[in-house]
């Protein structure tokens, strides 16, 4: 079920109001029923992979939590080894295969095995990557295996973040799942915010965006110059406004229940570094990685300095890009995001005696700006990959980029973005509202805008939210378009 859809519209105020009138002990149920419900809408039988999944896992917690010496790896192992089976299988099987059958044929061998004619389910990374952390947690002794099927369950399959996260930690999300709820209509009215906030960057923003995206990525060599940079400048924005956009609605949605989820986002485009970058970017991913993949690598190479780090930096943004899909574009932008953090790494000596020789550690604005400017190119760059369909077109892209910076014969430069798929009346909102996406993130901290809302009285707050539901309502697109974080 997609949140921009009328069925989610119907669904989420159904079993919101349900949740509070059941009593607590039955809530758990409601709330996994719903669940099965939300996720059973796009391809029922998918149902059983997850099922599979949350079984393997509940058994491993509790056989790791009984065992004793190595016998505790060995069930840590064969839980990880249910989940990334999964994930091969469905995600990365064919990947694997087409690349042996290169190998194949190169070498003059015979490779007997066929492609599996199957679809990925859909958020299959994150329900993955949420049952791993419970096992890895059990397994380093920070949390007690949970003994109620039905909550771990829950714990996998909220409904709110079961296709595209936040990749909630098993300590934060489990005992808010026992805990009992109560109505906060304070704390509603904050979560209706966001979730509204959310639909705007998605179906105001994102899903405008992306027509211009498509109109230049999915003919590429057909554009030069301007065209493809001001795509890629709208892909960086679609992308963070749609995988934003859903972070939100999931996180309002849960808050509106009394659920706490981890932000996903905190502004990354402000970033003045690309390791800043991934602090601020699909945080709880980055910091999955960063616990159980970069840490335990670094440990193991601990004795190696700098060369221990560039290793499990390496390791750590390769398998990153990989998550993201099977194709070597992915790897690719995920290895661009690594090489980047590695050379800050090696040269931030260089780096600093470049900032004092030109002086620039005297206007700490100016080399702040500076600073944002180049990381948020780099970043741009590194969507080429992750936008491109193969590396073929990501290399095309790349190579159209310098040259035709032209307009159509007789039409002033600008114009071009009229020829890209937008309206005047597209442009016009688009610009809009990425104005009010800037002044958003500026706007923060005590005395924000949204705090300043919270505190109005009921008779003026709710008139507000609804003008503010209308608005987004007149101005979404037409087209409804899914999340871009529902392949993975």
């Amino acid at each position: 079920m997609l949140f921009n859809s009328l069925r989610f519209l119907i669904f989420f105020p159904i079993v919101t109001t349900a949740f509070f009138l059941l009593p607590c002990r039955w809530r758990w149920l409601l709330l996994l029923s719903a669940s099965c419900f939300f996720y059973m809408a796009f391809i029922p039988v998918y149902i059983l992979i997850l099922a599979f999944i949350i079984v393997a896992d509940y058994v491993a917690g509790i056989a790791i939590e009984r065992a004793q010496g190595p016998r505790r790896t060995h069930y840590l192992w064969l839980g990880l080894a249910a989940n990334i089976g999964v994930l091969f299988i469905f995600k990365y099987f064919n990947f694997f295969n087409e690349n042996m059958d290169a190998l194949a044929r190169l070498i003059h061998w015979n490779y007997p095995l066929g492609a599996l004619n199957i679809i990925l389910p859909l958020g299959l990374s994150f329900q993955t990557f949420k049952a791993m952390s419970y096992t890895f947690e059990v397994y380093y002794g920070r949390i007690a295996a949970e003994r109620h099927l039905g909550i771990y369950a829950l714990y996998v399959m909220f409904y709110p973040q079961l296709i595209a996260g936040p990749i909630e930690r098993p300590y934060d999300l489990l005992p808010q799942l026992h805990a009992e709820q109560q109505v906060d209509w304070g704390r509603i009215g904050r979560g209706l915010q966001l979730m509204l906030w959310g639909f705007f960057q998605k179906i105001v923003i994102a899903d405008r965006l992306s027509a211009m995206v498509d109109q230049v990525y999915n003919h590429p060599g057909t554009y030069t110059g301007l065209p493809v940079l001001l795509a890629t400048y709208a892909f960086a924005f679609q992308i963070y406004c749609d995988f934003s956009g859903y972070s939100d609605i999931a996180i309002g949605a849960g808050q509106v229940m009394g659920f706490n989820l981890m932000a996903n986002f905190d502004r990354p485009y402000f970033s003045q570094s690309i390791s800043e970058f991934w602090r601020r970017w699909h945080i709880s991913l980055s910091s999955w990685f960063r616990d159980y993949l970069f840490q335990p690598i670094t440990f193991l190479k601990r004795n190696w300095g700098n060369w221990g780090v560039t290793c499990a930096l390496t390791i750590t943004f390769l398998a990153t890009g990989l998550w993201h899909g099977a194709n070597w574009t992915y790897v690719i932008w995920g290895g661009i995001h690594g090489m980047c953090i590695v050379l800050g790494l090696w040269l931030t000596d260089v780096r600093r005696a470049a900032v004092a020789a030109l002086k620039l550690n005297h206007f700490p604005s100016l080399l702040r700006l500076l600073n944002v400017f180049i990381t948020f190119h780099i970043v741009c760059f590194s969507w080429i990959f992750f936008r491109a369909d193969s590396l073929q077109d990501a290399f095309t892209l790349i190579r159209c980029l310098p040259g035709g910076w032209a307009a159509p014969l007789g039409t002033p430069p600008w114009h071009w973005i009229f020829y890209l798929g937008l309206t005047r009346w597209d442009v016009l909102i688009s610009v809009a509202a990425l104005l009010i996406l800037l002044g958003a993130h500026l706007d923060q901290g005590p005395g924000s805008l949204r705090q300043r809302l919270s505190a109005q009285p009921v008779w003026l707050r709710w008139p507000l939210y609804y003008a503010g539901i209308a608005t987004v309502i007149s101005f979404s697109t037409i087209t409804r378009k899914t999340f871009v974080y529902f392949q993975f």
